[in-house]
């Protein structure tokens, strides 16, 4: 059961919390390069980071405008793109072929490859996504699926409980995707393999539909613990191979298999049909809600229709509420593979900034910015609250789930361009496309927000109030906008309401914030109230 991420219960969350003062943190500013020492200083921390992250350092370098500086980062990464072409890391070399092409390098024909060559080689060797792929078995027979499943088996050994020992496991599902015995299940059901703070003993096996009495060894090639996903790899005569479908096939109402060990009990077949396709149950991306029988061991199963395509993995069930159950899309599977082979911990790509669709006369028409963290990335770059967002990468975005899959596309250190309107046509260069760094997205990003901003702008983000300050001194606030569908409209919060924050706390993995304030809210007759606002610090509205 997959208990992270899933965004109910907050109030659960502050069972133990920890206090924090109220602090007001240096907020970044962009400097002013017309000021040549401001110049200088910059040139010489761009030359420091040219070490580090020459990615980073050739995007800073284009911000500040500094001819040298930026040949010399050019040539830095068109190093990193031969080495990684030598070494064929094309997964690597694409990725900086597409920062290249970004900052417009001049140069670009004249790299040893093209970007569609790259985009071949990369996914050449991909387990689900390469031609080589084994084609499945051409049966109809739904059960013949179940021999492409596996039940996984993590073995921490023995867990003392009121001095008595037991075996401490964790049993879930998979299925291959290649024939050479790769395995997509979720990340939740190998956590403790890769936990670098785990010091218990762990071992991971699988074990076949065939044969539940033989555990196999297998090995984790990468993992996503934001999408749940994870690839695993063993050594095993493959007895089916699954084709991954596209659940934008499916809709409400159409019916799909799961398959999986539900409490340990192997080759398990329920069906049921789609009952929702856009749940927020992750802070990217939106899930399949179905209600097809899922249990605990269910989790990494495929969630398949009737040919057999893999249309979602199955990452979470609610046993106390029948029928409700939960899959990610094999979309975000397919997006995710490229990462997942090249190995290591999937780390996402954000440009520190948070906002909404934007409506214009009933349709989707960009997203909307609403709050930009003062020295990330969009901050840097240009961005700024009420710009609208309508293009990543060449890619355009209508719609917030756009904007997030595009980013997902491309790994953080990279750069991409962001095209955004920041006004209406009559206003000069009010459509502008600027190169952004995309930076590695924090586990909680509303903690970030709080760290690097004041109170009052980071309660834009976190509870959708925009504060402004009275002649009352620190912590007295007016709301002067609430945010449709946040935790303040949804607290019943209105413009114009007297605010006072007068104590924050976080829960102690500082993955939620509770704030108490003092209120005098219109909606209520304008009475004295003290009230506490919990929320989590993260959400699928931070990109």
């Amino acid at each position: 059961m997959r208990k992270n991420r899933i965004f109910v219960s907050l109030f659960a969350s502050f069972v133990v919390c920890s206090c924090s003062t109220l602090k007001e943190p240096v907020v970044y500013e962009n400097p002013d390069y017309s000021i040549e020492d401001v110049r200088r200083d910059e040139i010489r921390k761009t030359e420091e980071l040219l070490e580090k992250n020459n990615v980073q350092a050739l995007w800073r370098a284009s911000i500040i405008g500094d001819g040298p500086t930026i040949e010399r980062c050019f040539e830095s990464v068109v190093a990193s793109f031969n080495s990684a072409l030598e070494d064929k890391s094309y997964f690597a070399a694409r990725n900086l072929y597409k920062s290249l092409k970004a900052m417009d390098y001049p140069k670009l024909s004249s790299l040893g490859k093209s970007e569609s060559e790259l985009e071949k080689l990369c996914m050449e060797s991909v387990p689900g996504l390469s031609s080589a792929s084994a084609p499945r078995s051409a049966s109809k027979k739904v059960s013949s699926y179940i021999s492409g499943t596996v039940t996984i088996w993590v073995d921490k050994g023995i867990a003392v409980h009121n001095g008595y020992g037991y075996a401490d496991r964790v049993i879930g599902s998979g299925f291959f995707i290649s024939d050479d015995g790769y395995i997509i299940t979720n990340n939740h059901v190998i956590a403790d393999v890769v936990d670098p703070k785990n010091e218990k003993y762990t071992r991971l096996f699988i074990k076949l539909a065939a044969d539940d009495d033989t555990r196999i060894p297998a090995k984790v090639v990468g993992w996503d613990p934001v999408l749940d996903l994870a690839l695993l790899k063993t050594e095993v005569e493959v007895p089916f191979v699954f084709n991954l479908g596209s659940s934008e096939d499916l809709d409400v109402g159409d019916k799909i298999y799961a398959i999986g060990s539900p409490i340990g009990l192997e080759r398990t077949l329920t069906s049921g049909i789609v009952s929702a396709v856009d749940r927020k149950m992750f802070s990217l991306g939106s899930v399949m809600q179905i209600d097809a029988a899922v249990n605990s061991g269910n989790s990494g199963g495929p969630c398949v229709d009737s040919d057999g395509n893999v249309q979602a993995v199955v990452f979470a069930g609610m046993l106390q509420y029948t029928g409700l159950n939960f899959a990610i899309p094999v979309e975000y599977l397919k997006i995710e593979l490229p990462a997942l082979y090249a190995g290591g911990k999937l780390v996402h790509s954000w440009i520190g900034a948070f906002g909404k669709t934007k409506k214009s006369m009933g349709k989707d028409s960009g997203v909307e910015v609403q709050y930009v963290l003062p020295g990330g990335s969009a901050f840097r770059s240009g961005v700024k609250v009420g710009d609208i967002i309508t293009e990543v990468d060449g890619v355009k975005v209508a719609t917030v789930d756009e904007l997030q899959n595009a980013l997902m596309k491309t790994p953080a250190k990279s750069i991409v361009k962001v095209k955004f309107s920041s006004g209406g046509a009559s206003e000069e260069n009010a459509e502008r496309t600027v190169p952004v760094y995309l930076a590695s997205r924090p586990d909680n990003p509303g903690l970030a927000v709080y760290e690097g901003d004041i109170i009052k702008n980071a309660f834009t983000p976190i509870y959708g109030l925009r504060l402004e300050g009275t002649a009352q001194g620190k912590r007295h606030y007016v709301i002067s906008e609430v945010l449709k569908g946040s935790i303040g409209d949804e607290s019943g919060f209105s413009e114009n309401d007297y605010l006072e924050i007068k104590n924050i706390k976080f829960n102690d993995e500082k993955t939620a914030i509770i704030a108490e304030v003092y209120s005098k809210n219109r909606k209520k007759g304008y009475l004295d109230i003290n009230m506490a606002l919990p929320a989590t610090l993260d959400s699928p509205y931070y990109f």
